[in-house]
C-alpha cells in the first residue's frame, strides 16, 4: 500500500536531487544540457569569497574611505557584471572562440604593452589600466586568451607538437613573449601559472618526455636567475623558509597568517571575529583571504572551500575529457587547461598563505578581492559550461539518431 504523503516526499527529494545533480536520463525529452554541480560550486565559491571580503576588508575599508562596506560594495559590483557578462557569454558557440583566438592573444599583448606605458602602481607594480572607477588587470585576461590560442594551435598542429621538436618550442614561444611582458610589471606569480598550464596542455596533447624535462629544467633555471636578480624575490624565498627569524620585517606578512590559522583551530573564532583582519595582516581582502577564512571559519570552512576548489578542476578536467572522446579538440584542450590553471593558481594562493610556498601574489579563484579576477575566472567557467552544453547536446543529438 503507497501513502501519498511518503511518495510525494519521496518523488520531490528525487526530482531535487536530480535537479542539483544533474540528470543522467538518456531520453532526450528530460535530459540536462548543462553541468548542474559545476554550477551550484561556483555559486558556493562566489558566496563564500563575497562574504569574506566583506569580513576581511571592513578594517581597511574604513580607514581608507570612512566607509567599512567600501570593498564590500566593489565586490558586489563585480560579481553583479560578472555575471551579467556570463550570461552574454554562454550564448557564444565555442567555435567563435577557437576563430577569434589569435585576435584574442594579440589583444592581450597590445594592452600588456599599453599598462607599461600608462599602468598605474601599486605596491610598486604596474600592472592596471585605470578606466574611471574600473581598474582592469591585462595580466588576468593574457591567462584565458594564451589558453585560447593553445588549444587553437593544438587542434591544428597536434602532430607537430607530438613528432616535432619546433613543433613544441612554439607554443613555448608564445608563452615566453608574454612572460617577458609580465616580468616587466613585475608579475612573476602569472608567469609559473602560464608556465606550468602550457606545459600541462602539451603533455596532454602527447608531446614527448625528454622535450619536458629539458623545457622544466630550463624554466626552473630561469625562475632561479630571476629570483636571485631582484633582492625582493629573494627575501620571499628565503623569509619563507623560516618567518620567525623576521617576524617584523621580511617574515611579517607570512607569521601574521601563521597566526591566524593558528587561531581559528577546529571551529574557527566566528564570522567577523578575525583580529589579524584589523590591519594586522597585508592584504587580508585580496591574497590572504584563506588565512581569514581559517581564522573564522576554522578547519571545517578550510577543507569545505578546498573541497569546493578540487570539485570545480576535477569537473573541469571531466568535461574536457568527454570533449576530446567526442573529437571536440579545441573545447576539451580548453577545458583541461582551465582545471589545471584553477587548481594551480588556488594551490599556490593557499601554499603562500600556509606558508608552504613563497608569497606570488595571485588570488585565490572566486574567493579573493579583484575585479579582473573576478570576472575572467568566471568566464572560464562559463567556457565549461559551454562546453559541457555543446558535448552534452552532440550525444544527445547522437541518440536520438541512433
Amino acid at each position: 500500500m503507497r501513502v501519498p504523503g511518503l511518495s510525494l516526499a519521496g518523488g520531490l527529494s528525487e526530482r531535487l536531487k536530480s535537479w542539483v545533480m544533474g540528470s543522467r536520463e538518456s531520453d532526450t525529452n528530460s535530459i540536462v544540457l548543462y553541468d548542474r554541480t559545476l554550477l551550484w560550486l561556483t555559486f558556493g565559491l562566489a558566496i563564500i569569497g563575497f562574504v569574506m571580503v566583506t569580513s576581511a576588508s571592513m578594517p581597511v575599508g574604513q580607514r581608507l574611505s570612512d566607509d567599512p562596506f567600501y570593498f564590500a560594495k566593489r565586490d558586489a559590483f563585480y560579481l553583479l557584471l560578472a555575471l551579467g557578462m556570463s550570461l552574454v557569454t554562454l550564448r557564444v558557440p565555442m567555435d567563435f572562440w577557437q576563430r577569434y583566438s589569435n585576435i584574442m592573444l594579440l589583444a592581450s599583448v597590445l594592452m600588456l604593452l599599453i599598462v607599461l606605458v600608462v599602468g598605474s602602481s601599486v605596491n610598486g607594480a604596474s600592472r592596471w589600466i585605470a578606466l574611471g572607477p574600473l581598474r582592469i588587470q591585462p595580466a588576468e585576461l593574457s591567462k584565458l586568451t594564451l589558453f585560447c590560442y593553445l588549444a587553437s594551435y593544438l587542434v591544428r598542429k597536434v602532430e607537430e607538437v607530438r613528432n616535432n621538436f619546433w613543433g613544441f618550442c612554439k607554443p613555448m614561444g608564445v608563452m615566453v613573449v608574454l612572460a617577458v611582458l609580465l616580468l616587466a610589471q613585475p608579475d612573476l606569480g602569472t608567469v609559473v601559472v602560464l608556465f606550468v598550464t602550457t606545459l600541462a596542455m602539451l603533455f596532454l596533447a602527447g608531446a614527448k618526455l625528454w622535450q619536458f624535462l629539458a623545457i622544466i629544467g630550463s624554466g626552473i633555471f630561469a625562475v632561479c636567475l630571476l629570483i636571485v636578480a631582484e633582492p625582493y624575490r629573494m627575501r620571499r624565498v628565503t623569509s619563507f623558509w623560516n618567518p620567525w627569524e623576521d617576524p617584523f620585517g621580511s617574515g611579517y606578512q607570512l607569521t601574521q597568517s601563521l597566526m591566524a590559522f593558528g587561531r581559528g583551530e577546529f571551529w574557527g573564532q566566528g564570522l567577523g571575529n578575525s583580529v589579524q583582519k584589523l590591519e594586522y595582516l597585508p592584504e587580508a581582502h585580496t591574497d590572504f583571504i584563506f588565512s581569514i577564512l581559517g581564522e573564522e571559519l576554522g578547519y571545517i570552512g578550510v577543507v569545505l572551500a578546498l573541497l569546493m576548489v578540487f570539485f570545480v578542476a576535477f569537473r573541469a578536467m571531466s568535461i574536457g575529457r568527454r570533449a576530446l572522446e567526442l573529437d571536440q579538440r579545441f573545447s576539451g584542450f580548453l577545458a583541461c587547461s582551465i582545471g589545471v590553471w584553477f587548481s594551480f593558481q588556488a594551490l599556490v594562493n593557499v601554499g603562500a598563505a600556509a606558508g608552504m610556498l613563497p608569497t606570488k601574489g595571485l588570488t585565490l579563484p572566486l574567493i579573493s578581492y579583484g575585479g579582473s579576477s573576478l570576472i575572467i575566472m568566471s568566464t572560464a567557467i562559463v567556457f565549461l559550461l559551454r562546453i559541457d552544453y555543446e558535448t552534452r547536446l552532440a550525444k544527445a543529438q547522437a541518440f536520438s539518431r541512433g
